[in-house]
């Protein structure tokens, strides 16, 4: 039973194999680097809980992938690892945001109890998250969702139509198209809407810990399962269930899934009774449904069972009258927030905001109103408050007036960078040039890792 993603950087081979083996004993599923530069790359990849680290590696001090983890918000704890203990450094570590820091070989024995520590922390705060999200979504309604585009009129009025109901719903779209606030508005217009609205994203955590979290388990299940833990398939009674991302929900969960949704009972992890639970499913995937089952990565007859309502959210880039609406209000918003005077936008500005892709949609779209109210310097926002990549049309990037060859390239290094959201595998790809030459270039450049 897996209790958790834990990310081990050791550049001692024999070492790394062997803390490798004793973690994974105590269930965690354990992902190994030898240094700090392939370490960045799998955190920008992949969902890590906690990093145990060495202090001393090849290319750096553990300490900056401390300081590399906080700058990006990353939802990791960090517990380093040293063959020489002092205090300097493990003051200098703390204040940094490590978890812990620990000395090897004198240590040893607190390793695993620290990591269930940091592993019952980074699960706090995923369960805080998720209550704020509640909070701040608790009040969404069909009125409140922004759009006079014939593909948002249509969904709002199917999803308005099935809410009354118990049946499930499928929202489909892109991310950052809505999803959650249209699942939160079915369940506010249901008659479920005095219960609990308790949301969950597939895709963010491991397998074994999505199935502990949905279906709780009893005591005793596993290492670490000290005590019976309630599933949100119980939080959720008589209320609704959002599960968001199910694309990546794995397909021995889908098949307890559709018990739920067929008997209303389930299993725990551990237990050998069933247990009953009264719930409205809401699933939502950004995924083509059709071909996920073709390939055999999702159940014919869950979908089925999911599809009664299937409501298709319309990308942004597909609702161009659409974009304005939104970039005033979120302008207003920002600028309310910021207490600056930003009121307005020049036709250049809007003309930017309807010409970009917006692959992240209504998100991505928030965020560059943020960034574009903070850098704003007088009333109006104009095309120069926008990042690099929202200046960018149909191949064209708008120049930035530098002439010099080192800053043009400068420039489109952060550019496809920004575009390829911090993925440095990515990034080097679409330049067309080794990973090892673009850190080199970034290093030459003094441009952030």
């Amino acid at each position: 039973m897996t209790t958790g993603n834990i990310l081990l950087v050791e550049d001692e081979e024999k070492v790394r194999h062997l803390l490798k083996r004793i973690i994974t004993l105590e269930g965690f599923n354990v992902q190994e680097c030898a240094n700090i530069k392939s370490a960045r790359r799998l955190l920008d990849d992949t969902p890590v809980d906690v990093v145990l680290c060495d202090v001393m590696l090849p290319d750096g001090n553990g300490i900056d992938l401390v300081t590399y983890i906080r700058e990006r918000q990353l939802p990791a704890e960090i517990i380093l690892l040293t063959a020489y203990g002092n205090i300097p450094d493990s003051v200098r570590a703390i204040k940094s945001g490590a978890f812990d820091y620990l000395t090897k070989g004198n240590d040893n024995t607190r390793i695993i109890p620290l990591l269930f520590r940091a592993m019952e922390k980074v699960q706090l705060q995923q369960r805080i998250q998720h209550l704020e999200t509640r909070i701040v979504n608790s009040y969404a309604s069909f009125q409140e969702i922004i759009g006079t585009a014939p593909g948002i009129k249509a969904a709002r009025q199917l999803a308005a139509q099935a809410a009354p109901s118990d049946a499930p719903v499928l929202l489909l779209g892109e991310t950052g198209t809505g999803k959650e606030m249209f699942a939160q508005a079915i369940h506010n217009a249901s008659n479920r809407a005095a219960k609990d609205f308790v949301a969950i994203n597939c895709s963010a955590i491991g397998k074994d810990i999505l199935e502990s979290e949905l279906f709780g388990y009893k005591a005793g299940a596993f290492t670490g399962a000290a005590k019976n833990k309630k599933g949100l398939m119980e939080e959720a009674h008589q209320g609704t269930l959002f599960l968001d991302e199910i694309g990546e929900m794995p397909l021995e969960l889908q098949a307890k899934l559709l018990r739920v949704l067929e008997s209303g009972e389930f299993i725990k992890v551990g237990d050998t009774k069933p247990t009953k639970t009264d719930i409205r499913i809401i699933a939502a995937t950004n995924r083509e449904v059709t071909k996920e089952i073709t390939e055999g990565r999702f159940r014919e007859d869950l979908f089925y069972r999911l599809n009664m309502f299937t409501v298709q959210l319309p990308a942004l880039r597909e609702r161009e009258e659409d974009i304005p609406v939104f970039a005033a209000y979120f302008m207003q918003l920002f600028a309310a927030k910021s207490g600056k005077a930003v009121s307005g936008m020049t036709s250049d500005f809007v003309m930017q905001l309807k010409q970009h892709d917006w692959r992240g949609n209504i998100r991505e779209l928030k965020n560059v109103m943020e960034r574009a109210v903070i850098v704003a310097q007088g009333p109006e926002l104009t095309p120069e408050t926008l990042p690099l990549e929202v200046r960018w049309h149909k191949g064209v990037r708008q120049h930035s007036g530098t002439f010099d060859l080192a800053d043009v390239e400068k420039e489109h290094i952060q550019w496809v960078i920004r575009y390829a959201a911090g993925n440095k595998t990515k990034a080097a790809r679409l330049l067309n040039i080794g990973l090892s030459t673009l850190y080199r270039k970034m290093d030459e450049y003094s441009l952030i890792k």
